[in-house]
Order: structure tokens, then sequence, then C-alpha cells
């Protein structure tokens, strides 16, 4: 069993790192593309289809789409997203931030559960559980934004992103200094 741990928290790890250089890249994308509405509508885009795409793999390399209820929702949810973005695009920005408030909420609260539910097993899961709290009230203050008057642009969503980047950062991380402590006890 303890082998079976070592192997999945040194998954955690990678994947938590892969998680935080994407969402560093998108953000630098966001900032260089951000008057370009064709490369703008491509990072809006691939940002929700990357996070089903990723919560996937985490399934499945975490026992599957079943044994991860959580993610499995999570991927379903930013799938739909993905789509809806594309939807949303030919409306408005308004539509777009609405959409990807909409999804940071349900997408939050799903992190947090998939977080609370390692944290027995993996540990060092309470930045993921604090990005997804933080995620569902970033949701709110997005679908806020989206009935305001100030048109919404990508850098209305490149904070959030930016904060995502910063906890997956950190749980690798901390994933890393705890198999470093664990190996020399």
């Amino acid at each position: 069993m303890q082998s079976h741990l070592s192997t999945q928290s040194a998954w955690l790890r990678s994947y938590y790192l892969g998680r935080a250089i994407f969402s560093i890249a998108w953000v630098a994308a966001a900032v260089l593309f951000s008057r370009q509405a064709g490369a703008a509508a491509f990072l809006l885009v691939i940002y929700p289809a990357w996070d089903a795409v990723a919560n996937l793999a985490d399934a499945r390399v975490n026992g599957g789409l079943i044994a991860n209820p959580s993610q499995t929702l999570n991927v379903a949810v930013s799938a739909i997203t993905t789509v809806a973005v594309i939807v949303a695009i030919g409306h408005s920005s308004y539509a777009v931030l609405a959409v990807f408030g909409v999804w940071a909420i349900l997408a939050g609260v799903l992190q947090l559960v998939t977080g609370a539910r390692r944290w027995r097993d993996y540990g060092a899961q309470w930045a993921m559980i604090l990005s997804g709290a933080q995620s569902a009230l970033a949701g709110g203050y997005m679908i806020s934004r989206s009935i305001g008057t100030a048109a919404p642009t990508i850098l209305d969503v490149a904070p959030y992103a930016g904060f995502g980047a910063f906890y997956f950062m950190l749980s690798a991380i901390w994933l890393v200094a705890r198999a470093q402590r664990s190996a020399r006890a």
C-alpha cells in the first residue's frame, strides 16, 4: 500500500506542476494576445478544455472515473463549459465572462471535494481545498462583472488562472517537501 501511495504522490506532484506550468503559460499568452480577438477566443476555449483533459487524466491514474466522482463531474462540467464558451464568444464578452463565472463556481466546488477526499491519503491538499473555495468566490465575482457596464476581456479571466497556477505550484512544492521529509524519516 505504501508503494502505491508513493507512486500516486509522485503523480500528484507532476500533475500539479504540469497544471501550474500550463496556467502560467496561459496567463502570459492572455496578456500578450489580449487585444487580438481570434487569439483571445482560442485561449478562452482551450482553458476549460485543458481542465477537462487534465481532470480526466488525473482520475484515470487515481482509480478511474467511477472511483473519482467529483473529477468525473469536473470533466463533464469543463467539457460543457468549453462548448458554452464557443457559443458565448458568438454573443458577447459579457456572456463569455458569465460562462467562466459559472464554471469557476462549479469547478471550484468539485476541486474542493476532490482535495478533501485526497487529504487522508496524500496530505498537502489544503492548497487545493483553498483554491477550490477561492475559485467558487472568483466565479461569483466574474458573474457580477458580467452584468456590469465595462466590457469584459480575457484579462478579467487571467487573474483566476494566475491564482490557479499559484495554488497548483504551491501544492506541488508542498508534496515535494513532504516526500523529502518522509524519505529522511
